[in-house]
């Protein structure tokens, strides 16, 4: 096993010199891990001065944590150029051939790279926190406990690590130094955005939530290095010199492999959708898995957590919610809210929601909404056990009658995210990442078309004209 790491030492160590020579690198990453904590450390007293007028002692407890979390973050843009030109720099340098006729493994040389672009940024991070953090020991500021602490560096490590990862992709799969750099905004910016809602956690204190947060990224991170590694190829840096937007191209591969050569409808259903069926069938038994586990964790948060918040109501909330609770809406005339075309756009939305969080997170995030959508009918159950009434007639009548469409639609949906997610992971020998995506978004087409938009156009007719009248008759 040492033998195979050796050669990603011998990388990694090639790298770190080219980088210390290169004083373009290392002044802005010394500029940053000085000064910004500095400018930090003013803007954290002033907000203080400030919140002392009014008495804001919970934020000012997540102040110092939300500036660890931002110092940590700009050194790790800045040494992102570094990974940016990881590769396709090398190429422009002219450096290339040498190295990738070394005899090391994909993996080996993947893997020195990816060492030195997460190292550098981590270093600088962790130098600039801990240089805020002995600012703010002499002063008046509260420190964050230790597990905070522990989840902030934690944080910054997997910021680091999806930034230079996603970084080293893109310099593997671009031409010039200026293309991969103009796609660091694709980077830069997601991860920013990303933070803001880690922000409002630290703000809101819940550690639980943080932590399936870290959790997450961690996740995407690997994923990112593992889809660098399925598709690094030796032939396609050295061959290919430019980028060209070839839409003829796009066009042909999409239509090609959402048609599949098809004659008729019916053999379009037959062969080209049936086939597509037959690819994602494991990530559709994997979805209904998920599924049984979303359920019991909506059920089980709901028992755990509602009785509690009754328990500490006021008896005038009571008595309200009592009052709402006893004023059962008139379902025979729901089709007035209601109509079938609004809740088919309602449900389509939904799953192509989470397509485009599936795709943009390698099924992560997309697969998250779809356990939350499935965890609402647990959490239905549990209210109605709480309220005194048998969940189970109210399902049968007010669920089942559209749930047998609408529920598979979304399970269907979902797993093709899913594949999309473990396709993209998986090297497809001979394949451009491109083509391979034009070929997954053709199967979710037909999937998405073929079969999912039916199953909610019939699951809308039943939910607007014939499940409130079975649910009213229950009701009274």
């Amino acid at each position: 096993m040492f033998n195979k790491l050796k050669p990603v030492w011998l990388v990694a160590a090639r790298e770190l010199r080219d980088q210390f020579r290169d004083w373009r690198v290392l002044m802005p990453m010394i500029i940053l891990i000085f000064c910004f904590p500095i400018l930090m450390n003013e803007f954290a007293k002033q907000t203080v001065d400030f919140l002392n007028q009014y008495n804001a002692n919970l934020i000012q407890e997540r102040l110092v944590p939300f500036s660890i979390m931002i110092i940590g973050f700009f050194p790790i843009t800045i040494s992102l150029v570094v990974a940016l030109e990881s590769f396709v720099g090398e190429k422009e340098r002219g450096t290339i051939e040498p190295m990738l006729s070394a005899p090391l493994d994909n993996w080996q040389l993947y893997f020195g790279k990816l060492l030195v672009g997460v190292i550098t940024p981590l270093v600088a991070s962790y130098l600039s926190i801990g240089f805020y953090l002995l600012m703010i020991i002499r002063q008046d500021l509260v420190m964050p406990s230790p597990s905070v602490m522990l989840q902030l560096m934690l944080l910054t490590t997997a910021h680091a690590t999806l930034m230079v990862s996603a970084a080293i992709v893109i310099s593997v799969q671009s031409t010039s130094v200026k293309a991969a750099n103009l796609l660091a905004s694709f980077i830069v910016v997601p991860v920013a955005i990303l933070m803001q809602g880690e922000a409002v956690l630290l703000f809101w204190g819940n550690e639980l939530v943080l932590w399936m947060a870290i959790a997450g990224v961690m996740i995407i991170s690997l994923l990112l290095i593992r889809v660098g590694i399925a598709h690094f190829q030796r032939e396609y840096l050295l061959g290919r010199e430019i980028d060209v937007i070839n839409l003829r191209w796009i066009l042909r591969t999409f239509s090609k492999n959402l048609l599949g050569g098809a004659r008729s409808l019916v053999d379009w259903y037959r062969n080209v959708l049936g086939n597509a069926l037959r690819r994602i069938a494991p990530a559709i038994l994997f979805v209904i898995l998920i599924a049984g586990v979303s359920l019991w964790m909506g059920y089980d948060w709901i028992m755990d957590n509602v009785p509690q918040a009754i328990a500490s109501a006021s008896p005038e909330a009571l008595e309200r919610l009592e009052e709402n609770v006893g004023e059962m809406p008139n379902l025979t005339n729901s089709d007035e809210h209601l109509n079938a075309p609004f809740l088919f756009l309602n449900n389509t939305r939904a799953i192509a929601t989470i397509f485009v969080a599936g795709l943009v997170s390698f099924s992560v995030l997309g697969i998250m909404l779809y356990m939350v959508n499935i965890g609402l009918i647990g959490g239905l159950f549990a209210i109605f056990e709480l309220l005194g009434r048998d969940p189970w007639p109210l399902f049968a009548y007010g669920v089942a009658p559209h749930g047998i469409f609408e529920i598979p639609a979304l399970m269907i949906g979902s797993a093709v995210v899913l594949y999309i997610g473990v396709a993209i992971v998986t090297p497809q020998t001979g394949k451009s990442m491109g083509e391979v995506i034009l070929e997954l978004l053709a199967d979710w087409t037909k999937v998405f078309i073929g079969l999912v938009i039916p199953l909610l156009a019939i699951a809308a007719l039943i939910e607007a004209y014939i499940t409130p009248n079975l649910l009213a008759s229950v009701l009274k």
